[in-house]
């Protein structure tokens, strides 16, 4: 939110990607060829695994089987354009990397309080902490779940932190040929070449 210049909300924004955006850890990211402004963004992902609607905050961790690396790809140009909402921009084919692997909760120390990176061609642009999150999981996984069933297998992505393309002075967008690896402290890498 600071890196934007915007109010941080009082409320999460959900945005939805489709299955077809899912790829593996060192799967290829195919740069559409309707955008111009394709962006980066490292993120914890908690994959659910017990069901559960209008979950309550202190039980939404029960929810959890566990936690991933997630790329949240993006098309800036079109998270911005057709009524500002973000579907679009957010859902091409193969937006979406995730892994390396599913950790379980109990593997994880303190899932707020993880290092967390993002590089392109080896240059770090994302350095940060899960501590640093606008809305822990609990309180996350409660939201969503006000409005719609949770399923095991279900993921959340949680947020990125400061350093995506889009907002760098002047902007910078992947292209084909870039490499992009998205680390998470205790969870392990993901690396994606962009064709």
């Amino acid at each position: 939110c600071l890196e934007q210049d915007v109010k941080i909300p009082k409320e999460p924004i959900i945005f939805s990607k489709f299955p077809s955006a899912i790829i593996g850890p060192f799967d290829d990211i195919v740069h559409p060829e309707e955008s111009s402004e394709v962006d980066w963004e490292v993120e914890l992902a908690a994959v659910i695994g017990k069901k559960g609607r209008h979950i309550e905050e202190s039980s939404a961790l029960d929810h959890v089987v566990g936690f991933t690396v997630a790329n949240d790809v993006s098309a800036r140009d079109w998270q911005m354009r057709n009524g500002r909402q973000w579907l679009l921009g957010k859902t091409f084919d193969t937006f979406c990397p995730l892994g390396p692997a599913i950790v379980t909760k109990e593997a994880v120390a303190d899932v707020h309080n993880l290092g967390i990176r993002c590089s392109v061609n080896g240059r770090l642009m994302q350095d940060s902490s899960t501590s640093q999150l606008i809305f822990p999981l609990p309180k996350l996984i409660a939201w969503v779940s006000r409005f719609v069933t949770l399923v095991p297998g279900d993921i959340l992505l949680t947020g990125t932190p400061p350093g995506v393309g889009g907002f760098q002075k002047p902007p910078v967008f992947l292209k084909r040929g870039d490499e992009v690896r998205c680390e998470i402290e205790e969870l392990g890498a993901i690396c994606n070449k962009v064709v």
